[in-house]
């Protein structure tokens, strides 16, 4: 056995007996081995036994500047020179500062505070938390619900949990905090069957239902007692489904005339994911709050954010109020000094204008896919797609359960990933395959995806 061969057998070993990896079936990898991935460079990754893969994924939609950017490892190193830790517990240090600066330049409106977390679930958390806390210190102590839309994820903690509207994960985990009540999502492939989304106004119109859903489900709670509506720009969970037009318009028409709070969860959508530094600048709507990670740092180090309203901080800056949370490592040193050096190299690179100048181009190589019978629908906007597969195009007929099961689990999964593309089959919602590739992708790189899908998708068809 040779050296290396010696070392792939070790780390395989090292990793069954002692890593515990998230969201993972563990049992599943008792008959083959557990993918090691060892170095990463511009939108490819390889793993250690030197077989590379296209980053179709962004890792998990964080990596927006590509893999092996020197000059991140080098502001981290430096920063960690410089400081290496120090709280924001009543004290602060630059590259929080600065960044806490940069970020409120970039974001729309009145939103100029930033509060640091350590990733996205901790940020929909902190949301949650501060909605609560406004209305008690502002005389509006029975409002606490949030309103999130169906199959939306949005974090793993107890709060983020109870937002989050896919049931699979949340019930080995109740009960959970109260107060969480679901309307439908904007997935317009699968409209609800009365209404009529023909034409060109057809979009608008299930727009204006889907709005109005919140308003419906504001009324039956009660006005009084909703803090706040959470929604992403573009949903991930269930497999991208884009807002129809006027949207968010009207969403924020409905909380405006009931005092509720509208929360942008941009988790994935910040930082170029959708051609801008947030989705609601993309689709021109004002939230109160808005939410932040992945992206921030491209992946080198981590880092999340709440960005609240000079209106929800007004009453903290009062006597003797204080917003009662916090988090050790939020705002960390190393990861602010890494997320400005990230943030330096979207300006220098104009990573966002490169992803609306190459959107067009990304989204019609994946509709050659159209042609595949597996392929229902393909949406999205920006670098971020979802492509659903069903078992007829005419009727939009899904598989069920048990075939969705074979299929994605039983081979898409792994034949992607033997293929040489790193991408998410998921089945949260309809069996959907799902891509979000670092924004330095190209023609070259789309037509890498489109090649290795259609070749994996129609064999997975063959299967069915």
């Amino acid at each position: 056995m040779t050296s290396d061969s010696t070392e792939q057998a070790r780390l395989q070993h090292a990793a069954r007996r002692h890593l515990w990896m998230h969201f993972t079936r563990m049992a599943g990898y008792d008959d083959h081995e557990i993918p090691v991935i060892s170095r990463g460079q511009g939108p490819y990754v390889w793993d250690s036994k030197g077989k590379r893969y296209l980053d179709g994924l962004s890792g998990l939609f964080v990596v927006q500047a590509g893999h092996g950017r020197q000059e991140l490892a080098d502001a981290a190193a430096k920063q960690a020179a410089d400081l290496g830790y120090f709280p924001l517990w009543s004290y602060a240090h630059p590259s929080a500062i600065e960044l806490a600066e940069r970020l409120a330049a970039y974001a729309p409106g009145d939103i100029n505070r930033v509060f640091f977390t350590t990733g996205g679930g901790e940020a929909d958390e902190s949301a949650w938390k501060l909605a609560r806390q406004y209305f008690k210190v502002t005389g509006e102590p029975t409002r606490y619900k949030v309103i999130s839309r169906d199959i939306a994820y949005h974090g793993t903690t107890m709060g983020a949990l109870s937002i989050t509207g896919l049931a699979g994960i949340k019930e080995p985990f109740e009960p959970l905090v109260p107060g969480s009540v679901r309307v439908p999502n904007t997935n317009l492939y699968r409209a609800p069957s009365f209404l009529d989304v023909s034409g060109d106004d057809g979009p608008a119109r299930f727009g204006e239902w889907a709005a109005d859903e919140i308003e419906r489900a504001i009324l039956r709670e009660g006005p009084t007692s909703v803090a706040a509506v959470f929604l992403e720009p573009v949903q991930n969970s269930g497999g991208c489904f884009p807002p129809p037009p006027g949207y968010f318009a009207r969403v924020r028409e409905i909380c405006d005339r009931y005092g509720v709070l509208l929360v942008s969860d941009e988790v994935i959508c910040a930082f170029g994911r959708l051609g801008d530094w947030f989705g609601a600048r993309r689709y021109g709507y004002q939230p109160d709050l808005i939410t932040i990670a992945k992206g921030m740092t491209s992946g080198y180090a981590p880092i999340g954010a709440m960005l609240a309203s000079d209106r929800l901080m007004e009453p903290f800056l009062q006597n003797t109020t204080t917003f009662l949370h916090g988090i050790t490592f939020a705002g960390h040193p190393v990861s602010a000094a890494v997320a400005l050096a990230n943030l330096d190299i979207f300006e220098r690179e104009a990573l966002n204008a490169h992803v609306r100048e190459n959107e067009d181009a990304f989204r019609a190589t994946l509709s050659k896919l159209s042609d595949l019978p597996i392929v229902g629908d393909i949406r999205g906007d920006g670098f971020f797609y979802g492509i659903e597969l069903v078992k007829d195009k005419t009727s939009k007929t899904t598989f069920d359960a048990d075939e969705s099961e074979r299929l994605l689990r039983g081979f898409l999964s792994g034949a992607l990933f033997e293929a040489g593309l790193v991408c998410r089959a998921d089945d949260r919602g309809d069996p959907v395959i799902q891509l979000a590739p670092p924004l330095v992708c190209e023609q070259e790189q789309f037509d890498e995806i489109e090649q290795i899908l259609r070749a994996v998708l129609t064999e997975a068809w063959s299967k069915v």
